[in-house]
């Protein structure tokens, strides 16, 4: 059976820089950090005070005012991303089989802020007055059903949760909807909105997120020998995929293709990586793609700055890739933090991005590099003929999610 030929026709994003894929890639190009000291509540007891997070979110013509301001962000955040990603593909819906068009948006941590206002109002005022809307917005399925409810896509259409590694689930198991002929088209991706006191609370008291909250745009370092954990980020990450029969028939303009996707378990420690699984994950990938680690020359890490993850994810590709200085590595996460169940979907934007401008991001805050690093990771932004990518995502509890992507090439006649 011939494998079908997935493509990449859209892409949407709400990030710490907006709402607007070629501002927020323009963004990265730059070297801009989206970090800050947290205003939307009071941090005075924090061990850590700052995020690359969302300031003044407005869903505009996207949502219904009233929705808008009702749900959690988790959930406003993916029907924004969705639609946003539909323009992009210049998608007419009208003529479309909406029974043949799915949608898999997952999140980490779902509704969190909901969820904490909703025990709050409990303590205090009593079950009676907990909201009505309470269940359904703490819901992790709860994004892709309401964009599904606004535009009417009636196909495959659930949650993954895997924390980190979310949105790379998602976007594999959608792209296997496509391959296995119960859909045409798919959007995919993954949603979160954890910069909330219960987030932040909770993620400092495992020691995760960096406390450098005198200098917020250098907290985030990845491979540098001063990081001290992550900067929390949030947001929301979507493609638009299709198979290439169904892009074709539309006239659509395709920006990148799917080539596969590897999923492993490091079945190891709750929030510790490991490498063995790492590494099958992403030689798993790259057979799901039929391609040779040779082949790649770009790799969007997981590259969350903690002191302990750099150092795996390095290591585990130096197993899969025997020549590295051949590999130019970046990290998105430097820039706009860590999203959680959305990093995957931006970085996914973010490798789609580089194919189409051969342009790369650089890390920013390598100041002073661990040893022995080996890739080729730019510190200003570099012209880079993508040949092949690979984007990974690594996910408290050992999930492990990797995709790969190319630019499209039509084949000869």
């Amino acid at each position: 059976m011939t494998k079908k030929r997935i493509v990449v026709t859209g892409l949407g994003v709400v990030s710490c820089f907006g709402n607007d894929v070629e501002s927020f890639y323009e963004k990265l190009l730059q070297g801009v950090s989206g970090a800050s000291v947290i205003t939307q509540f009071n941090t005075d007891d924090f061990p850590t005070r700052i995020a690359a997070s969302i300031q003044d979110f407005d869903a505009g013509e996207y949502m219904d005012k009233k929705n808008a301001r009702r749900v959690d962000k988790c959930i406003a955040y993916a029907v924004v991303a969705g639609k946003k990603a539909l323009e992009s593909a210049k998608l007419d819906l009208e003529p479309l089989d909406k029974t043949r068009c799915g949608i898999i948006i997952g999140s980490g941590m779902g509704g969190m802020n909901m969820y904490c206002e909703g025990v709050q109002t409990m303590l205090e005022k009593g079950a009676k007055r907990v909201s009505p809307f309470f269940v359904p917005y703490i819901l992790t399925n709860m994004p892709g059903a309401m964009l599904a409810m606004d535009i009417g896509f009636m196909g495959p259409n659930y949650s993954i949760s895997t924390a980190c590694a979310t949105a790379n689930n998602s976007i594999i198991a959608a792209a296997n909807h496509l391959q296995n002929g119960d859909a045409d088209l798919m959007i995919c991706g993954g949603t979160e909105a954890p910069v909330i006191p219960m987030g932040i609370a909770g993620f400092s008291a495992c020691k995760a997120l960096s406390q450098r909250n005198d200098d917020p745009t250098k907290a985030s370092r990845p491979w540098d020998k001063n990081r001290d954990g992550f900067l929390m980020g949030e947001g929301a990450g979507v493609l638009v995929l299709e198979t290439l029969e169904h892009a074709e028939a539309r006239g659509a303009t395709i920006l990148a293709e799917y080539l596969g996707g590897g999923v492993s378990c490091d079945a190891h420690h709750i929030t510790e990586p490991g490498i063995d699984g790492q590494k099958n994950c992403i030689e798993n990938a790259l057979k799901n793609a039929n391609v040779s680690p040779d082949d790649v020359n770009y790799i969007s890490a997981h590259g969350t700055s903690t002191p302990v993850g750099d150092l795996v994810e390095i290591g585990s590709m130096k197993k899969v890739f025997k020549d590295p200085s051949k590999i130019t590595l970046n990290s998105t996460k430097s820039m706009v933090g860590h999203a959680l169940g959305a990093a995957g979907g931006l970085e996914a934007v973010v490798v789609v991005m580089a194919i189409i401008k051969n342009m790369v991001h650089p890390t920013i805050n390598l100041e002073n590099p661990e040893p022995d690093l080996g890739f080729n990771i730019p510190t200003k932004a570099e012209s880079l003929k993508v040949k092949v990518a690979v984007s990974n995502s690594f996910g408290f509890g050992g999930h492990n999610a990797t995709l790969v992507f190319a630019p499209f090439i039509p084949k000869a006649e």
